[in-house]
C-alpha cells in the first residue's frame, strides 16, 4: 500500500532521519488512522512499529474506534468448493476475499453466524454442537453440547460484569427425526466459557411461535438487553441479560411498512424497513425509543440507490432485500445472484440529523451462485489478528 511503501523507500528523507524520532506516542497516533489491514501490514515494517501496534492499549483502543465490517457468506448446497466468504472494510472501502481454509463450511444441517467479533457454527442434529472462533484469525473452539438441537437460531455475544464474552442463543427450529418442529418454543441458552456450560432461560414469548428462526427474526444487543423483532410480524420483545426475563411483547410497525429489521446503532435502536407508499416503494430508517417503542424517521434511501439493487419489474422484486447494521452503519443488500449481490450503506451521524448514503463497491470477481446467503456486521478485534501474525 502507498501508506506503507512510501515510508520505506531507500532514499526517503523520513527513513534517513528515522521514524523513531517521532516518539512512540506520535507514531501510535499516526498508525491509528490507518484501516485495519494497513495497520497489520505496518506491523511488519520494523520492530519499532510492531512494538507500537501490538500494545494492548493500542489494539484495544483502535478496535473500539474502527467501524464494523460487513460480511457475506455464500453457501452452495451442491458444490462445497463454490462456497465463498467476503468482508467489506468501510474505512478502506474495499472487499476482502476470506480464505476458504478459515471456515469449516457447514453442511445442510448446520448454521453459520457472525456476531461480536466471532464466527459461530452449530449443528441441528442430535449432537447439538456449538463452535466459535475469533473473526479472521484464531482457532475454533467447541463448547459443551447445547441442550436443544436448533436450526437458524439468533446468536449474540455480550460481555458479563467481569468482562467475559458470553454467547446467547435464542429461538431457531428443532429437528425431530429429520422433521422440523416449529411449535416447540426452545429455551434461551447462555454459554459461560469459564465453566464450559449452558444455562437454560425462559424461551421466546409465545407470540413468536409461528416465526422463531433467524429467517423471520432480527435481533439487536442494546443496553444490557437482547432485542428480538419479527421481520414481518413487527412483534418486539427484549431479554434482560442480567435478570433473565422477557419484556412484554409490543408491536413496532411504522405506517406502510412491508418488512423491517431492528438494529443497534451507536447509542440508539434503529428500525430499517421497506415501505409501500402511494408514491412507490421506499426504504426508511427510524430511531426507536428502547423503553416506549415510539419511533421517528431519520432517513430515506435515495430512489436511484434503491433501484440499483434490482433489475426486475416483478411485484416481489424487493423480497430478497436484507438489512444488517452496527455502529453507525446500516447496510442494505440484495441476496439474489442476478445482480451479484449488490449493496449500499447508510452512515448515521452522531446526532442522527444527517445521514449519508452510498453504493458499496461490487464484490470481487469471480462470484459464485449461492443457494443461501448469510450476512452480518461485526467488530474486528485487531489484537487477535496481530497474535495470529506471530
Amino acid at each position: 500500500m502507498e501508506e506503507i511503501d512510501s515510508c520505506i523507500e531507500p532514499h526517503s528523507q523520513l527513513v534517513s532521519f528515522g521514524w523513531g524520532f517521532l516518539g512512540s506516542d506520535l507514531t501510535e497516533l499516526i498508525l491509528s488512522f490507518l484501516p485495519i489491514r494497513s495497520i497489520v501490514r505496518a506491523s511488519a515494517v520494523c520492530k519499532f512499529w510492531r512494538s507500537v501496534v501490538t500494545r494492548t492499549s493500542f489494539s484495544s483502543r483502535v478496535s473500539a474506534a474502527k467501524k464494523p465490517w460487513f460480511f457475506i457468506y455464500g453457501q452452495n448446497s451442491i458444490f462445497i468448493k463454490n462456497n465463498q466468504a467476503f468482508a467489506f472494510d468501510p474505512e478502506s472501502n474495499e472487499w476482502i476475499c476470506l480464505p476458504t481454509d478459515r471456515f469449516p463450511w457447514p453442511c445442510q444441517e448446520e448454521s453459520f453466524i457472525g456476531s461480536g467479533g466471532f464466527f459461530v457454527t452449530l449443528t441441528s442434529s442430535t449432537s447439538s454442537k456449538f463452535s466459535y472462533a475469533p473473526i479472521l484469525k484464531g482457532d475454533w473452539c467447541e463448547t459443551s453440547p447445547l441442550r436443544f438441537s436448533r436450526c437458524n437460531p439468533l446468536v449474540g455475544v455480550f460481555n458479563d460484569e467481569s468482562g467475559v464474552s458470553r454467547f446467547i442463543v435464542v429461538g431457531g427450529v428443532k429437528f425431530i427425526g429429520g422433521l422440523v418442529d416449529i411449535e416447540d418454543r426452545l429455551a434461551v441458552e447462555i454459554y459461560n466459557p469459564l465453566v464450559n456450560s449452558w444455562e437454560l432461560c425462559p424461551p421466546l414469548p409465545a407470540d413468536f411461535r409461528s416465526g422463531n428462526s433467524s429467517q423471520w427474526l432480527s435481533s439487536a444487543l442494546f443496553k444490557g438487553k437482547f432485542f428480538v423483532f419479527g421481520i414481518y410480524s413487527c412483534f418486539v420483545s427484549s431479554f434482560d441479560l442480567k435478570f433473565h426475563f422477557w419484556s412484554e411483547v409490543q408491536t413496532l410497525r411504522p405506517p406502510e411498512v412491508v418488512f423491517s429489521f431492528l438494529l443497534a446503532c451507536r447509542d440508539q435502536l434503529v428500525l430499517a424497513g421497506l415501505c409501500n407508499t402511494p408514491r412507490g416503494p421506499s426504504f426508511n430508517l427510524w430511531r426507536v425509543d428502547d423503553r416506549t417503542m415510539e419511533f421517528s424517521e431519520i432517513a430515506i434511501m435515495p430512489q436511484e440507490l434503491l433501484y440499483c439493487l434490482f433489475d426486475s419489474d416483478e411485484d416481489d422484486k424487493f423480497a430478497s432485500l436484507k438489512c444488517v447494521g452496527l455502529g453507525n452503519l446500516v447496510y442494505v443488500f440484495n441476496e439474489e445472484h442476478h445482480k451479484m449481490y449488490p449493496a449500499c450503506v447508510c452512515e448515521i451521524s452522531e446526532n442522527s440529523s444527517n445521514c449519508s448514503w452510498r453504493k458499496v463497491p461490487d464484490l470481487p470477481a469471480p462470484v459464485n451462485r449461492f443457494h443461501k446467503v448469510i450476512s452480518f456486521c461485526s467488530t474486528v478485534p485487531l489484537d487477535n489478528i496481530l497474535r495470529g501474525e506471530d
